[in-house]
């Protein structure tokens, strides 16, 4: 009864503290994701940064192979040799056991060549791993920052449905009494409709802009936060491309580049000779001569003709070289455009930015004037209604504008690499 007892209060426990973590799980999920939060569940989601993460493996192992062949190679050996005659009807038999050394002394410098070869590729690998890494930021602030636009828009669009509703209220008592046309609440009610429709549109665009950034980060958002930190001025354009030497996606194929050199060194040393050493020790042996414990062997092997197999391999290597360095001043190239196009967009989105919001308050303060104007019978209806139309957009492009300073400004920084 008492084992039972102890049972039931460990299941008991047990149970709980499950609860407990599933009740913090979701506590902690409830918290609003940052960008940062986004982008660091997006490295993990993310196929691409795997693939890249086991690629850099790869050319590492590329470097242990290299390696090993500056390395002697060593192994054991057991052999046993039966031979009957029918003849003589005569049986013999022999029995090795040994260690077998193999070192190269001189093959063309063709090892060291792939030793470096290796170091050149695991560059090259870890810059292009750095580089998707900075386009998935890029990809998480465009979507981030596009579904905190819509859900601002809706925000806005609500304003403005509930100022409608509200003018459409004030236009139908004042009609009641016979200072507003019917035709003033039929068009306002029509301004109303559309708005609804727009809104529509507008929660559409929401729901695709969320499971984007769902799928790119790898689980469900409910709300989102920006944490509204003041983003740093622009320098010169001048500075900004100076960076573009420096930026990941250059620096590995300047690496790609010096691995297809190395690979042309590798095809020339295939016309020098190679220079081994071999040697058995013996722990056992019964064939001749059986007194001796060890054998040795220098072997000189030069290549004296081999058709046309090598020249084809040097020309070809060469030839890859080649387009790996038209590759590398390319992408060079591509860097330095690309920085110039995120900084005019950056540059371009700070002057809009701020000649939006002088735009939305001289909206605002329109649109309070024409209120207090109809008031007083000196404007009608339709001025108000088009400065409400006019505030409406005004702050949707301010609002637009705001979110598009900052998904430029970093990909602005995406694009110089940093």
């Amino acid at each position: 009864m008492k084992r039972l007892s102890f049972v039931v209060f460990i299941f008991i426990l047990m149970y709980s503290s499950r609860i407990f973590a599933q009740t913090d799980q979701i506590s902690s999920n409830a918290q609003p994701l940052a960008l940062s939060d986004c982008y660091a569940f997006a490295l993990k989601q993310s196929e691409t940064i795997a693939i890249d993460s086991e690629v850099i493996k790869e050319a590492e192992a590329h470097f242990l192979q290299s390696l090993g062949t500056l390395l002697p190679q060593v192994s054991f050996v057991e052999s046993q040799t039966r031979n009957y005659s029918h003849d003589n009807s005569s049986y013999n038999k022999s029995f090795e056991r040994k260690f077998v050394f193999k070192q190269t002394l001189f093959s063309g410098f063709k090892e060291f060549i792939a030793l470096s070869g290796s170091r050149l590729e695991t560059n090259q690998r870890i810059n292009e791993k750095k580089r998707a890494e900075q386009l998935l930021f890029a990809d998480v602030v465009d979507a981030f920052y596009l579904l905190m636009q819509q859900r601002e828009d809706l925000k806005t669009l609500e304003t403005i449905r509930a100022s409608l509703i509200e003018r459409i209220d004030d236009l139908k008592e004042r009609r009641n009494i016979g200072r507003s046309r019917p035709s003033e609440v039929v068009n306002t009610e029509l301004q109303l409709y559309n708005l609804e429709a727009e809104i529509e549109s507008v929660k559409s665009q929401e729901i695709i802009a969320r499971q984007l950034l769902e799928f790119l980060i790898g689980r469900p958002v409910a709300e989102i936060s920006d944490s509204d930190i003041s983003l740093a001025s622009l320098n010169e354009e001048a500075s900004y491309k100076a960076k573009a030497e420096s930026r990941s996606d250059v620096l590995a194929d300047n690496f790609a580049w010096g691995v297809s050199k190395q690979k042309v060194s590798g095809a020339i040393s295939e016309l020098f000779p190679t220079v081994s050493l071999e040697g058995d020790y013996y722990m056992h042996r019964s064939t001749v001569p059986t007194d001796s414990q060890w054998y040795a062997l220098l072997k000189v092997d030069v290549p004296l003709f081999e058709g046309t197999t090598t020249y084809g391999l040097i020309k070809e290597a060469k030839a890859k070289s080649r387009e790996d360095e038209l590759q590398f001043a390319r992408t060079k190239r591509l860097a330095v455009q690309d920085i110039q196009d995120a900084y005019a967009r950056a540059e371009t989105s700070i002057s809009r930015k701020d000649a939006l919001e002088k735009a939305f308050k001289a909206a605002e303060l329109n649109y309070s004037l024409q209120k207090q104007d109809y008031e007083l019978n000196l404007v009608n209806n339709l001025d108000v209604l088009q400065a409400l139309q006019t505030l409406e957009d005004t702050r949707r492009n301010f609002t637009h504008a705001q979110y598009e300073r900052k998904r430029f400004y970093w990909q602005l920084q995406a694009a110089i690499g940093e």
